[in-house]
C-alpha cells in the first residue's frame, strides 16, 4: 500500500471513529407513525433527544429511546478513552424505512373481503460527536 493511500485510509478511519450507529429492523409499527417521533429528535443533542423521547406519550418513542441508548453505547465502545459529556454527541441522522408487510384478510359484507396491511419498519440512528464536525 502506498503512503498516500495509507494516509487517506487512516484519515477515513479516524473520521469513522467519531460516528456510531444502531439499527432496529422489522419493528411492528407503521413507518408513518414512527417518522412522527423521529422528526422530533433529528439533529438534536443526545441529552435533549433522550428527554424528548422519555416524555413523549407515543409508543414509537419508547422504541426509539432504547435504540438511541444503543447507539450511544456503540459510540462509547468505539471511543473508550473519550468522555460523552465532552464529546457533545448529537443525532446526525435518523432514517425510517418501510419494512416487510403482513397481508391479512378481513371479512366484509355480502361475502367480500378487505385486505389488511400490517406494516413494519426499519430505523437507523447515526450519532456523531460535534467537536469533530466543527474542525
Amino acid at each position: 500500500m502506498g503512503v498516500r493511500k495509507r494516509e487517506m485510509a487512516d484519515r477515513i478511519k479516524e473520521e469513522k471513529k467519531q460516528v456510531a450507529f444502531a439499527k432496529l429492523n422489522n419493528c411492528p409499527t407503521s413507518p408513518r407513525k414512527m417518522r412522527l417521533v423521529a422528526d422530533l429528535v433529528r439533529g438534536e443533542k443526545v441529552e435533549r433527544a433522550l428527554h424528548i423521547l422519555r416524555f413523549n406519550p407515543k409508543e414509537a418513542s419508547r422504541r426509539l429511546e432504547k435504540l438511541l441508548l444503543s447507539a450511544i453505547a456503540n459510540w462509547q465502545a468505539k471511543n473508550e478513552d473519550a468522555n460523552i459529556e465532552e464529546a457533545d454527541l448529537f443525532v446526525k441522522e435518523i432514517r425510517v424505512d418501510g419494512g416487510s408487510m403482513l397481508k391479512r384478510l378481513r371479512p366484509a359484507p355480502q361475502g367480500r373481503a378487505h385486505r389488511i396491511r400490517k406494516r413494519s419498519n426499519h430505523v437507523t440512528i447515526v450519532v456523531d460527536a460535534k467537536n469533530n464536525t466543527q474542525s
